[in-house]
């Protein structure tokens, strides 16, 4: 299957798709640990299908250092014994913010009391942008049939320099 459009080689899809990549940015320099953004980024992924942004989450952790453990099992992360209570509840809010129509209530106040617990008003800002903007990144990349597979760890850094 071929992708249906490369934004960078449309005018206007080039530009949506560098200010989006822009907005990635700020949240890659924030205090929210690298492996946790990798983590969260990963699971939305998961559960929305989207073969590429898996590819480049797992590639990008995988060059930061994250083990091939961790990453096979965020898929079943409530079943694993490889995350801290921090990374838990981050993936947790990945999950609910993800499945929202799922979900009927959004995020549930467990799940925000948690998040809260481990990270500070910076970070659970870049957990809450991260978590909407791999979302929509997720629906651009199945939308448009980009396909996991080809993609080498930090290209995505290029794009946004």
């Amino acid at each position: 299957m071929d992708a249906r459009l490369n934004l960078f080689e449309n005018e206007l899809g080039s530009k949506f798709a560098k200010r989006f990549a822009n907005a990635g940015l700020v949240i890659q320099q924030s205090t929210l640990p690298k492996s946790t953004q990798e983590l969260v980024a990963l699971r939305a992924s998961q559960i929305n299908g989207c073969g590429h942004c898996i590819d480049m989450h797992t590639k990008e952790a995988t060059a930061a250092g994250e083990s091939a453990v961790r990453l096979h099992l965020v898929a079943a992360w409530r079943e694993s014994t490889v995350f801290t209570e921090a990374e838990r509840a981050a993936l947790a809010l990945s999950e609910e913010g993800t499945r929202l129509a799922d979900a009927h209530q959004g995020v549930s106040d467990e799940t925000w009391a948690q998040v809260r617990k481990h990270y500070d008003d910076d970070q659970v800002a870049a957990l809450v942008s991260l978590v909407a903007l791999i979302n929509a990144a997720n629906r651009l990349a199945v939308i448009l049939h980009q396909q996991g597979g080809a993609y080498e760890a930090g290209t995505f850094a290029a794009l946004v320099h």
